[in-house]
């Protein structure tokens, strides 16, 4: 498989381009080599007109993947990384242009995702007069850390059915945010001692509209705070899931948790099936108004 060029993140972004003419985009911060064709097959079937990579390693893909990638050197692997990366491409592109923005080993499902492309679900998205939309960030494990160490077992994974739940979230002021939660559940619920409180929810912003003056947080939030909301005032909106190796993988490898972890299998532990329909069965993503 060829390896990808690398190429300077800010050069490119400062001149116009054809792939960053149309949305939807989908921006990749590749943190190590764990499922990165795998992940970048899974976007390029859902609909994304281009992929743009962002990492310093050495990737390599297939040709007729490589096609649709652009790599931009990034270094992925700091703290908070997404936050330049995902604000530079937001300057670069047009405004109204949908992005998208996850990990490698991180796989984006929308309702009826099978049938319908991720283009198709954001024109219909923007259609109700909404910039961003609301994904749940669905953990993802190996059933066996003996035979998957890194807890990533893109065959036979599993996730929580059950234990999900939302808290109210409050302004600066102490009074509820209109139309936010904080969102929590899976791994990071279970597992929440070893992990910082600022690293505990499951809710991430994770398509939006790009805008002149917006940018990202941290946290995984907007400096708009209706791009924050999980719905419009007057009805429920389309939700989708991000199903997530990228806990799990942490939580294995890292020198402070891994002795602490043992097997990440509970009573709640289900088979999941890589489709859509089991999500919305169970509650983890909404359909909305689209039918």
């Amino acid at each position: 498989m060829p390896v990808l060029p690398v190429t300077d993140r800010q050069e490119f972004l400062s001149r116009p381009r054809a792939q960053l003419a149309k949305g939807p985009i989908a921006i990749l911060f590749v943190e190590d080599g764990v499922a990165v064709t795998e992940t970048v097959a899974h976007h390029v079937a859902r609909g994304f007109r281009h992929i743009l990579i962002m990492s310093e390693l050495q990737i390599s893909l297939p040709p007729d993947l490589a096609a649709r990638v652009t790599q931009l050197r990034h270094d992925s692997r700091r703290p908070d990384a997404h936050v330049d990366g995902v604000n530079a491409v937001i300057a670069a592109v047009p405004a109204g242009t949908w992005l998208y923005y996850c990990f490698n080993a991180e796989f984006l499902f929308h309702p009826f995702g099978e049938s319908r492309s991720v283009g198709e679900m954001l024109a219909f998205h923007t259609e109700e007069r909404r910039g961003a939309m609301l994904t749940y960030v669905i953990d993802l494990y190996a059933g066996d850390l003996g035979r998957f160490p890194d807890a990533v077992d893109l065959d036979n994974p599993m996730f929580d059915r059950t234990g999900y739940y939302a808290l109210g979230r409050k302004g600066p002021d102490g009074h509820p945010r209109d139309r936010q939660l904080d969102f929590h559940g899976g791994l990071r619920w279970r597992y929440e001692e070893l992990l910082p409180p600022d690293r505990r929810r499951i809710d991430r912003i994770a398509l939006f509209r790009a805008e002149a003056g917006l940018r990202i947080t941290a946290d995984h939030r907007f400096n708009l705070e209706e791009y924050n909301t999980y719905s419009c005032p007057w009805h429920h909106n389309l939700t989708a899931t991000i199903a997530s190796f990228r806990v799990a993988k942490a939580l294995a490898t890292n020198p402070g948790s891994r002795d602490q972890v043992g097997d990440m299998v509970w009573r709640n532990s289900h088979p999941f099936g890589w489709n859509s329909q089991q999500l919305m069965d169970l509650g983890l993503m909404e359909p909305g108004q689209w039918f």
